[in-house]
């Protein structure tokens, strides 16, 4: 078992404070859901645990297996097993979906260890077939001129074929009609098991209607306030926020503001 840990999380960017100490443990063969309302960190506990160069760590500690992945670059991070699907995935004109994804997928090896071609392709194709992706995908650049589902599913196909440790998910289901969030919660479903933890970020209880979380947690004021099941999210879908505002205290005017 692999553990992620998140404690006493300061972030600021240009010098204004976004999380205030965000605390938050996820194992593999856990799913976390972290929800709450706009502006309150959620994406930008997501980047910073990336190593995004905008949001600055002022305070505490980002471990993976011990090890402090703050002294680690984004790469670093990324072949130490972390992988961020992000709300709004960057188009890349000249590189290929498949070489993207072998190339990703090499990184992550020892030299000489490289995946081999014929090995690569029957495994791209059987991912994107179960994703139900068209093959004309694999050749066409990286999400440009992608609809907002097609990026969507190729975040869990890069997810699918990386295999990282653990999967943050940055609003997956955000603009997804719903036969795409089915297809969607499938991959990440399909990626559930000993070897894999994931920690979604989604303002709605519908994606969680596919994806059943182990764990719930609410931010507000940049820090995780309440926590618990999958009933925590149906309560929220049912009253919103105002009763937890009201049970912790809280006023709308100390919110913070979130950059994406």
């Amino acid at each position: 078992m692999a553990t992620l840990e998140i404690k006493d999380l300061h972030v600021e960017i240009d010098g204004k404070e976004i999380l205030k100490g965000v605390n938050l443990t996820i194992n593999t063969n856990e799913v976390h859901a972290i929800m709450g309302p706009n502006g309150t960190g959620k994406s930008t506990l997501a980047s910073a645990i990336m190593g995004h160069p905008k949001y600055e760590v002022t305070q505490g500690e980002i471990l993976l297996d011990g090890e402090n992945v703050l002294e680690m670059e984004v790469d670093e991070r990324a072949k130490a097993g972390l992988f961020l699907a992000m709300q709004y995935p960057s188009e890349i004109a000249g590189v290929t979906n498949a070489d993207f994804l072998r190339s990703a997928i090499n990184a992550r090896r020892e030299e000489g260890d490289e995946i081999s071609l014929m090995k690569f392709i029957k495994e791209l194709d059987k991912t994107m077939d179960f994703l139900e992706m068209p093959e004309e995908m694999a050749q066409r650049y990286l999400n440009e001129g992608f609809s907002g589902g097609e990026k969507k599913r190729n975040e869990i196909l890069q997810m699918m074929m990386i295999k990282p440790t653990f999967g943050i998910l940055d609003e997956i289901d955000s603009g997804l009609d719903i036969d795409a969030l089915k297809v969607v919660s499938k991959g990440i479903n399909a990626m559930r098991g000993e070897g894999f933890g994931c920690l979604m970020i989604t303002h709605y209880q519908r994606l969680l209607n596919y994806i059943t979380p182990d764990h719930v947690h609410v931010m507000m004021q940049g820090k995780v306030v309440k926590s618990g099941g999958q009933e925590l999210a149906q309560k929220l879908e049912a009253e919103g926020y105002e009763w937890i505002k009201a049970e912790l205290g809280i006023e709308d005017t100390d919110a913070v503001t979130e950059e994406a």
